[in-house]
């Protein structure tokens, strides 16, 4: 077993561990223990120390964990993303693997997105509740609050 792969299998594991609620539980129950040990250690600087360092060295690890997490869900997501650009027929495949782009292409690509988001709001406007509004919704009277849609 190479080390990344063993990287691999003891981050989905720690991730799924500190995930759960038996581990907040633990780590409750280390800080509760920590605190009723205080008179016992008369508050000193050490016992202080104690949870200090602990605390930092845990949360350093995490922040591995965290974001080795997070790359995953997020290279998962970009390629069912990608595989549903690329499996629907009218979608534009340059799309595909955008996330790799510099930033002024992915910057080109989104005014060309918000152009046509205007162009369609224009065509479609959208109403107060977030929803297109139909033809019909369009000409209604909005003075008048009492008018509702067809069908509502």
């Amino acid at each position: 077993m190479t080390l990344r792969h063993a990287f691999e299998r003891g981050a989905k594991a720690a991730s799924r561990f500190t995930g759960h609620p038996l581990c907040f539980g633990l780590a409750l129950g280390v800080v509760l223990a920590w605190m009723v040990s205080g008179p016992l250690f008369g508050f000193s600087d050490t016992w202080q120390l104690v949870i200090n360092t602990g605390t930092t060295i845990i949360t350093f690890l995490m922040v591995f964990l965290i974001q080795n997490s997070q790359n995953r869900d997020s290279a998962a997501v970009q390629i069912k993303l990608d595989e549903l650009i690329r499996a629907t027929k009218a979608a534009e495949n340059a799309l595909l693997d955008l996330e790799e782009l510099d930033e002024e292409t992915l910057e080109k690509f989104r005014q060309r997105y918000e152009r046509l988001a205007r162009g369609a709001r224009k065509r479609r406007p959208i109403g107060a509740d977030g929803q297109t509004l139909s033809p019909h919704q369009e000409n209604q009277n909005e003075e008048d609050p009492t008018a509702r849609p067809a069908g509502s």
